[in-house]
């Protein structure tokens, strides 16, 4: 058996298979490690390509596109390996990159799951937007990444090349203890895609685990393959996602607040998206407060009646106002010591 696998989940992605899986073959297999490709019911030859090409990687066929959270699920019931790379297929991984996080859990049994550095692959000196060096949140559920503040990504001069105890791992690259993914039940299938990881994060911290990032190692990374940043469903996503995990997670007399607070604070979005006539955008936040509240009943995790006081990757503030309001642009600006 594996110590480690790197499991990629593809849908479509073929030309991302073809440019990035050979570095990921090259740069990682080893005795110790096994690289697989769980296919998310891909239609445009992704299949034969791997089979083909890489007769050496174990290739998962899935019969239709569970997204993001039922595709690694599914995948991850297969696997046995102590430890899980969950590793986007855009992603481009450098020689070495990944001994840092399998050293990491190995001498740190209380670490659940942990990342690397992101960069953009387009733009290699600058960090990339989905992670960047280690994801945070503020006190009302808006997420945001050492290295990238909303729309501010910093150059990487090695301001973040420590090792750093965060609130969530990035989707595009986190290392997790199999059978802690498979004790908490792994992804919210009903996620379907977008802000799961920081729900399984979260409830990693919730179950006494803690989630790092591994200065030491970083990859390189594409972002927006399956969904642009400006697609409505995207936002879609986001918009319902981030009301669940707050619903899910927070302590038992603060959900309600903030949750209400949320719910407000998106419809000023939503107006401001009406205002500049971006009606597919308005539409998309009315749809995801619709899904949340046919989703929500028995979301409440059993972990959530613990406090958010020991909780690492706080902000103790507004991510938003600190941005307009104080003009703060990098992570270190802020001040966040947990």
């Amino acid at each position: 058996m594996p110590k480690t696998s790197v499991v990629i989940l593809n849908w479509n992605g073929k030309k991302f298979l073809q440019h990035f899986l050979p570095s990921v073959v090259a740069n990682t297999h080893d005795a110790q490690t096994e690289i697989v490709v769980a296919d998310n019911g891909s239609t445009d030859g992704s299949r034969a390509y791997v089979e083909q090409q890489f007769p050496h990687v174990r290739l998962i066929k899935l019969d239709r596109n569970y997204g993001f959270t039922g595709g690694y699920n599914r995948a991850m019931a297969l696997i046995s390996s102590p430890y899980t790379v969950l590793l986007n297929s855009d992603v481009g991984v450098p020689q070495g990159w990944l001994a840092p996080l399998v050293q990491h859990l190995d001498n740190n049994e209380s670490v659940g799951a942990c990342m690397p550095k992101i960069r953009s692959f387009a733009q290699p000196q600058s960090f990339e937007y989905a992670g960047a060096a280690g994801g945070f949140i503020d006190l009302l559920g808006y997420p945001f990444c050492r290295g990238r503040i909303l729309g501010a990504i910093e150059q990487d001069s090695g301001q973040y090349s420590d090792l750093r105890k965060i609130f969530w791992a990035t989707g595009a690259c986190m290392v997790v203890r199999t059978e802690l993914f498979k004790k908490l039940g792994g992804f919210d299938d009903d996620f379907f895609a977008h802000m799961e990881e920081i729900d399984l994060c979260w409830r990693m911290q919730n179950a006494g685990y803690d989630v790092t990032c591994i200065g030491a190692s970083e990859v390189f990374h594409v972002g927006g393959g399956t969904l642009p940043n400006n697609n409505p469903q995207k936002l879609f996503y986001n918009y319902r996602n981030n009301l669940l995990m707050l619903y899910k997670n927070l302590p038992l007399g603060v959900h309600c607040a903030v949750v209400t607070l949320r719910i407000l604070l998106d419809w000023m979005s939503a107006l401001i998206f009406l205002l500049q006539l971006r009606f597919s955008y308005a539409g998309a936040v009315l749809k995801a407060h619709i899904a949340f509240f046919k989703l929500k009943r028995g979301k409440r995790s059993k972990q959530s009646k613990l406090g958010a006081a020991r909780l690492s990757g706080v902000y103790r503030g507004s991510i938003i106002l600190s941005y307009l309001l104080l003009g703060k642009r990098t992570f270190n600006q802020l001040g966040i010591t947990n």
